[in-house]
């Protein structure tokens, strides 16, 4: 092992030290660590012999053969070391492995060839050493082994011995089997999910002293198997609509919700990664590194650790106190302070013809900054700190700014005025309190700090003096007393700030995350609001004095006609007659009516006609929708494609009313933060949230699933494997081809590789009425439907072969996924079924009647297949075709009449609409042109419904709730509500 030789080397070196903070090695508990790494190898059968044999300390020429004349036995070790891991984690699998475990072998061989080849270092088959160190961690997973993960990552002052570009290629690493810590993980059917033995461990571009499926189980608080996996998924290029879908046993059944926030968390940290190998490679050509400053910047986990260390080392920088006493030499003063106090002369370094030097003062503050610069970047030191504020009650502090910017506006001040004078635990503070103060600091407007108690602070001196830095022997009390001072400004001027900016973008990355998050679960409720098809709407985009624009839409969409009434300048009685006219002319009963300015107005409109019974013989009703978004897309370039020549303000009053008829194919259209439905969107990383939205876009729009001879490019963009070319490229061979008869077929458009098929496939429906009647249509003569692409078979030879004929699948029509096709033909096989029962009620009779008899988990077990793989069959069986899952949640609200404010009193009970959701409470829209607010407390788990469907732990918009008046504050025009129940 060439850990082994190398210690051995630094013994030998430590009298000459060649970096800053090499003395390290005596202060810290290094040589612990190495009898521990060393006792490990004691129960081996070979190595004990090369650890047995007396260590020659003559030079270093002589110790080179020596290592290679054991490294055979080394690796012969190797293999005993292997076979005990092996038999541990048979220990924990069960005996008889099914076709689970070898679909799941096969699956992730393919996804790791496929992520290996991916990345840099991958090719490169492990080293005899980094395997000896898994052994290790099998046979004694306490020890700490250099460059495996482990609880406690070895301290900078441990590392800092020796020549790092020696240890490049064996402690940096990751070095940890992921693979074989999956096995002993639990999986959902209470069998390990098993990985083939080739794949020996996550290999990241960028390598680390820490152990990235660790770090990012810590953070996330999931299991470390389940990590590993899903690191593996992504580096595979798989989509998170895919995995929830189509892969839930490696995952352990997670939701789309957490599997984004690991993908977020892995981000952040391949980022940290990224940044701190970029600050090493400035800092050598700088010529400034060492030893010590390389392993402490590899340990960074955050980016305010990295840049703690690598700021005194930035071009340009003037320098710290420390390192401008140690161009005076003083250096050498504190390490003696430390490991020889009783031989320190600090009178000795007086010199009176040097700046910094010329009096003994000078020269203790000088040692001073040394020793505080040493205690303020050791590891250990710092860990201990952050334990010790775990336990202590930290605060964080607000309060008006003095000196306030003259722009600042008194109305913009008032706004915070709950922050003015604000003190709260970290611990107990809410998200949403954090991003006020962090928008009131932005402006000006309030000073921000954290408050550590003086108790942390002496616990942490008493420690520092008693265990981690006390000398090596009796120290006079000048002496003692230039150490206590460099620990007080160690604390004061490095540490302390130190933890105030890591409390601070601590708590404003969590509050960012679960804004993003927030607004995320709205945008789902929004886009998964139930549909209202098969009805002729007309869309009504209110204003004064340009009018009230109109469009009426029939049930498939299509613009039937437009118009503009002026309903609030004196014309009202006028326009009434042309809108009934409209209404009677096209059928149309149901008025849709956006939000924006003048909607109030117009509500009351259309209510006092309802009223009087205006419309007969139409029994007209209204509803209200967000139009937020509706004036941007109305300008777009796919606004303009879709509805060329129309006025972008009735192309408004069309998207109106189909955002009631098919609200999700509508709202893709527009960008997501457009829509209106989060909170202090504007204050989170713009980056952060793009993504997020974009990624719950696709998973539902995947979730629904799209007709893919029917469907818009716009919607098809955002299934799970395609974008905005391949979208492009289907529409153009539909187009071109006809429709598509089945789902291999996707195989022939340009751009749709395997990968981007595998993904999209089981998100694609086709509706097999509209192929059987196409199919009659192109061939009356035969049942089945050719392929009616021959013509192009022979350039398209290595997708598909040319004389495969394609025939409709009633299978594509399902959830099911291509490759479980073979598998759903077995069960419906078990079963007595056929394809053309799929969705029918004998179908259903005769799943129910095998899940009685023999229960999900024993028909997986005879089919070799997962669990969950075998559930999206049943629901792909079961589900009548065309099924639309969200038919489960609410309709629009709609409304005959109206309620004004002045008529609510304390106490009333009404029904209501939920607008938005935040993190301090839910809006709820009660008809009153003014939403009112439940506070958080209020909406408690036992007045969520338990037997309705829902699309999350709370509530979000579109759903309708009871209500009950709390206050009413008139001049505000805020109204408190408390929630009864959901309806």
């Amino acid at each position: 092992m060439s850990s082994l030789p190398r210690r051995a080397k630094l013994k030998a070196q430590t009298a000459e030290p060649k970096d800053d903070c090499s003395f390290f090695s005596e202060l810290s508990s290094a040589s612990e660590e190495d009898d521990k790494e060393d006792s490990i190898w004691e129960p081996q059968k070979k190595a004990p012999r090369s650890r047995k044999q007396p260590v020659p300390k003559e030079s270093k020429p002589k110790r080179v053969p020596r290592v290679k004349k054991n490294t055979p036995k080394i690796s012969d070790g190797l293999e005993e070391g292997v076979t005990v891991k092996e038999e541990l984690n048979r220990s924990v699998a069960i005996a008889d492995a099914d076709m689970d475990d070898r679909k799941n072998e096969v699956y992730t061989a393919q996804t790791l060839k496929t992520a290996k080849g991916k990345r840099k270092n991958s090719a490169q088959a492990p080293s005899p050493q980094r395997t000896k160190k898994l052994k290790v961690e099998a046979t004694s997973p306490s020890a700490k082994v250099e460059g495996v993960s482990s609880e406690t990552p070895p301290s900078t002052s441990t590392m800092c011995e020796g020549p790092c570009k020696e240890e490049d290629e064996d402690d940096f690493t990751f070095g940890q089997s992921p693979l074989k810590k999956v096995k002993t993980g639990s999986c959902p059917q209470g069998q390990p999910v098993k990985f083939p033995a080739s794949a020996s461990s996550l290999q990241e571009e960028v390598e680390m002293n820490w152990d990235i499926v660790q770090v990012l189980s810590a953070r996330t608080n999931i299991e470390v198997w389940v990590c590993a996996n899903i690191i593996r998924l992504f580096n595979d290029d798989n989509t998170i609509p895919f995995i929830v879908r189509y892969r839930r046993e490696l995952i352990n059944n997670l939701d789309a919700d957490s599997l984004r926030e690991v993908q977020q968390t892995l981000e952040e940290l391949r980022a940290i990664a990224k940044k701190v190998h970029s600050t090493i490679q400035k800092i050598k050509k700088d010529g400034k590194m060492s030893d010590c400053l390389l392993r402490a910047l590899l340990n960074c986990r955050s980016f305010e650790e990295l840049e703690h260390v690598s700021a005194p080392y930035k071009t340009g920088s003037k320098g710290t106190k420390a390192q401008r006493a140690k161009q005076l030499g003083l250096e050498g003063a504190a390490r003696t302070l430390l490991e020889n106090p009783g031989q320190l002369n600090l009178l000795s370094y007086v010199n009176a013809n040097v700046k910094g030097l010329s009096a003994l003062q000078d020269v203790e503050t000088g040692v001073q900054h040394i020793l505080a610069d040493m205690i303020a970047k050791d590891k250990d030191t710092l860990d201990f700190i952050r334990k010790l504020c775990q336990n202590r009650p930290i605060c964080i502090q607000s309060s008006l700014a003095k000196v306030s910017s003259k722009k600042v506006n008194e109305k913009d001040v008032d706004k915070f005025q709950l922050y003015q004078n604000f003190s709260c635990y970290i611990r107990n503070i809410h998200h949403h309190q954090i991003l006020a103060i962090n928008r009131g600091e932005n402006l000006k407007i309030l000073t921000v700090k954290v408050n550590i108690p003086d108790g942390v602070k002496n616990e942490f001196c008493r420690w520092c003096i008693q265990n981690r830095w006390r000398p090596r022997g009796f120290a006079r009390p000048e002496l003692m007393k230039v150490l206590h001072n460099s620990l007080d400004d160690s604390f004061k001027r490095l540490i302390y700030p130190l933890l105030c900016r890591e409390f601070r973008a601590k708590l404003t990355s969590d509050a960012e995350k679960e804004s993003v998050m927030m607004f995320g679960r709205n945008l789902r409720q929004l886009l998964l609001t139930s549909p209202v098809p098969g009805r002729t709407l007309m869309g009504v985009d209110p204003g004064y004095k340009h009018g009230c624009k109109l469009a009426i839409i029939s049930p498939t969409s299509q613009i039937l006609h437009t118009d503009v009434v002026y309903l609030h300048s004196g014309q009202g009685f006028r326009e009434a007659e042309k809108i009934k006219q409209l209404l009677l002319n096209f059928n149309c009963s149901t008025v849709v009516i956006g939000n924006g300015t003048a909607c109030r107005e117009t509500e009351a409109y259309f209510a006092d006609l309802i009223t009087k019974n205006y419309f007969a013989p139409l029994d007209v009703v209204y509803c209200i929708v967000s139009e937020a978004g509706a004036s941007i897309y109305s300008v777009s370039p796919e606004a303009n494609k879709e509805m060329p020549g129309l006025d972008p303000n009735l192309r408004s009053a069309v998207s109106i009313a189909r955002r009631v008829q098919d609200p999700l194919a509508e709202l893709v259209k527009i960008e997501p933060k457009h829509i209106g439905v989060g909170m202090y969107q504007h204050d989170v990383s713009q980056i952060l949230l793009k993504a997020t939205l974009n990624s719950i876009v696709e998973e539902c729009v995947s979730f629904v699933g799209v007709d893919i001879n029917i469907c818009s490019e716009v919607l098809l963009r955002h299934i799970a494997g395609l974008n905005g070319n391949r979208a492009k490229n289907i529409i153009e061979w539909r187009e071109k081809n006809g429709p598509f008869i089945n789902r291999e077929q996707l195989k022939k458009v340009k751009g749709l590789g395997p990968k981007s098929f595998q993904q999209c496939a089981g998100f694609i429906r086709i509706n097999q009425d509209y192929i059987r009647t196409f199919c009659s249509s192109q061939h009356p003569e035969s049942a089945p439907c050719a392929d009616v692409t021959d013509k192009k078979q022979g350039k398209k030879k290595s997708k598909t072969p040319a004389n495969v004929v394609l025939k409709p699948n009633p299978l594509d029509q399902t959830c099911i996924h291509p490759e479980s096709y073979v598998i759903a033909m077995r069960f419906l096989s078990s079963i007595g079924g056929t394809l053309y029962e799929i969705g029918k009620p004998e179908m259903q009779q005769k799943i129910n009647f095998l899940l009685e008899k023999e229960g999900i988990n024993k028909i997986a077990e005879g089919l070799q297949t997962p669990v969950p793989t075998l559930q999206v069959i049943i629901d792909g069986l079961s589900q009548p075709e065309s099924f639309d899952f969200r038919t489960d949640f609410d309709k629009p609200d709609f409304k005959r009449s109206i309620v004004c404010l002045e008529d609510l009193q304390v106490g009333t009970v009404l029904t209501g609409k939920v607008e938005n959701a935040t993190l301090f409470g839910v809006f709820v829209d009660i008809g009153v042109g003014r939403a009112g607010l439940i506070p958080i407390r209020s909406v408690t788990e036992a007045k969520l419904s338990k037997t309705k469907t829902r699309r999350s732990l709370g509530l979000g918009p579109g759903e309708r709730v009871e209500v009950r008046v709390v206050q009413i504050d008139l001049p505000r025009s805020r109204i408190t509500l408390d929630l009864i129940r959901v309806l």
